[in-house]
C-alpha cells in the first residue's frame, strides 16, 4: 500500500462496515430505487437510510438523482460490484471453515 493511503482505505471499509449500508448496498445490486423504497425494503426509517446513503454517496460508493420530489440512488457498479463479488468468493471459499467471525443477520434498528 502506497504512503498516506491507510487514512483513505480506512474510510472506504468504514463506510461499508456497517449493516445499514451493507443492507443497502445489496438492495442496489438489483438496480436504482428511490430513498423511500430502500427504506421500506429494508424496514428502515427515511432518515436512517438517508443519514446511511449520506456516507455511501461522499465515498463514492454511490449516485443520486433528483426527479421530481424523489431522490434516486444507483450503486457504483464499477466498484461495488466487483467489491462484493469478491467478498462472496471469499466467504464461499473461506468463512466456511469458521475463519471469519460470525454476527448476527441484519435486524431492524430504531436508532
Amino acid at each position: 500500500m502506497n504512503r498516506g493511503m491507510n487514512e483513505s482505505c480506512h474510510g472506504f471499509f468504514s463506510a461499508l462496515a456497517n449493516p445499514t449500508r451493507l443492507a443497502i448496498m445489496e438492495r442496489l445490486m438489483d438496480g436504482e430505487l428511490s430513498i423511500s423504497g430502500l427504506a421500506e425494503a429494508l424496514g428502515q426509517r427515511h432518515s436512517m437510510v438517508s443519514h446511511n446513503l449520506k456516507v455511501l454517496e461522499e465515498c463514492g460508493l454511490v449516485f443520486s438523482e433528483m426527479r421530481g420530489k424523489l431522490k434516486y440512488v444507483t450503486a457504483n457498479m464499477e466498484t461495488v460490484g466487483a467489491l462484493l463479488r469478491l467478498a462472496q468468493s471469499h466467504v464461499e471459499q473461506f468463512c466456511d471453515f469458521g475463519r471469519c467471525p460470525k454476527r448476527a443477520t441484519f435486524q431492524r434498528t430504531d436508532t
